[in-house]
């Protein structure tokens, strides 16, 4: 970024009452102090000065510039491991609904009349309540950062500050539905459907509350294998950027689980993609039943194939893994599995609201049958709570605040159940 070319002040003249502003070496007087005659006047000088001096962004700066701007240096900033964050696609998002408002407005007069306008199209556009709350959050964070970098009044930042976020049961926001423990039953369904790698992961977070994306980058090199106990220190996880340490404790169950994929190479992540497919391709070869054809036994492999598999997975793979074993396990309608080929088979007349209907419905199928591995953290947390107490869980999980916890932690109803058997 340019060097921004400091905007001269707007000031008083204490003998006469009148405002001035130096610009040119010279001071020019403006009319009485604080009127909008003043005011204007001022305006029109500095932005003729900038235009002849130097860089006209702190006062010409548009919505859509700022967001630019913005946007480089939240690239930047938003990284961990070297890597891009989501917190990066969460800050675009949240700008495209600005910039579709308020792209053509001067970013010095954006104000909380138009940030309201901002969220109330996230509201028409049916966002929970809470992801609306995080939204405007990065659009004041974005204005803060440009008070930082004097591309922005600090007046600006005031005003949006005086936005209170959405509450519960007071706006007509929707509420998110409430992450809950995944049924055992949805667990087990879909073993025969995903990898031995992936399988292990399941079942690792399950006994260690991890994060997933805390345990899949995991190497031999990160264990401390010292003690009945082992310790795994992540390489990245949530709070690291507040300074925060991170170690996941590992018990009989889970060495058991971790030994069968430790490798000579300390460094190489245990649970690998392409050592998957590697295994995969080996069981598809030994239930060969007719001999490989000359052809095929001639065949070479691609130097340069398109698609490799990567050598560790990330939370997206992992997910879409889990995702598309659900989908075997529960027996998804093939029309809704690939709508984009059902589409495709229909009039081009129909195709529009039939895609509609099938996104609806392949929705509403996912979310009956369907789970995410995050939710495993919620077995987890559960699991700890009742039989160790919430401070165990707290511990284990790695959270700060209990109240934290709390969230995660299911309440055992079934033991509520059983006293209100007796005393109800």
């Amino acid at each position: 970024m340019s060097r921004i070319v400091r905007k001269p002040t707007y000031l008083l003249h204490k003998p006469t009452g009148q405002a001035r502003v130096r610009v040119g070496g010279k001071d020019v007087y403006l009319g009485a102090h604080g009127s909008p005659e003043s005011r204007a006047r001022y305006d029109e000088l500095v932005s003729d000065w900038f235009t002849r001096n130097g860089d006209a962004r702190a006062f010409t700066l548009t919505v859509d510039e700022f967001c630019l701007l913005y946007l480089e240096h939240a690239r930047q900033h938003y990284r961990k491991g070297g890597n891009v964050t989501s917190e990066y696609g969460g800050v675009r998002q949240a700008l495209r609904y600005l910039v579709k408002l308020c792209g053509s407005s001067r970013a010095r007069e954006f104000g909380p009349r138009m940030l309201k306008q901002v969220r109330d199209e996230m509201i028409q556009a049916e966002h929970v309540r809470t992801s609306i709350n995080q939204h405007i959050g990065r659009i004041r964070r974005m204005f803060k950062w440009g008070v930082g970098e004097e591309l922005i009044p600090p007046t600006v930042l005031v005003g949006l500050q005086a936005v209170s976020g959405l509450r519960e049961g007071r706006t007509p926001a929707k509420e998110s539905d409430p992450v809950l423990p995944v049924s055992q039953h949805f667990i087990d369904a879909v073993e025969p459907y995903v990898s031995r790698q992936v399988w292990a992961m399941v079942q690792l977070q399950i006994l260690t509350g991890a994060r997933s994306g805390e345990l899949l980058p995991i190497r031999g090199a990160d264990i401390n294998m010292q003690g009945a106990v082992w310790e795994f220190v992540p390489r990245s996880h949530k709070t690291q950027h507040h300074g925060k340490r991170r170690i996941i404790f590992l018990g009989p169950k889970a060495q058991a689980i971790v030994r069968e994929f430790l490798k000579a190479d300390l460094q190489a992540p245990l649970f690998s993609p392409a050592d998957a497919l590697a295994e995969h391709r080996a069981e598809l070869r030994a239930a060969r039943q007719t001999p490989l054809t000359p052809s095929q036994r001639l065949r070479k492999p691609k130097l340069n194939p398109t698609k490799q598999p990567r050598e560790m997975y990330d939370v997206v793979s992992y997910h879409h893994a889990i995702a598309k074993a659900c989908e075997k396990a529960f027996d998804m309608p093939p029309e809704l599995r690939d709508i984009r080929d059902t589409v495709a088979r229909l009039p081009e007349s129909e195709r529009d609201a039939a895609k509609k209907r099938l996104q609806a419905e392949a929705s509403a199928w996912r979310k009956e049958w369907s789970w995410h591995p995050h939710q495993l953290r919620h077995n987890a947390a559960t699991e700890l709570r009742r039989e160790f107490g919430l401070e165990a869980a707290q511990v284990v999980l790695g959270h700060a605040s209990a109240n934290i916890t709390q969230v995660y932690a299911e309440r055992d109803s079934e033991k509520a159940r059983l006293i209100m058997q007796q005393v109800g």
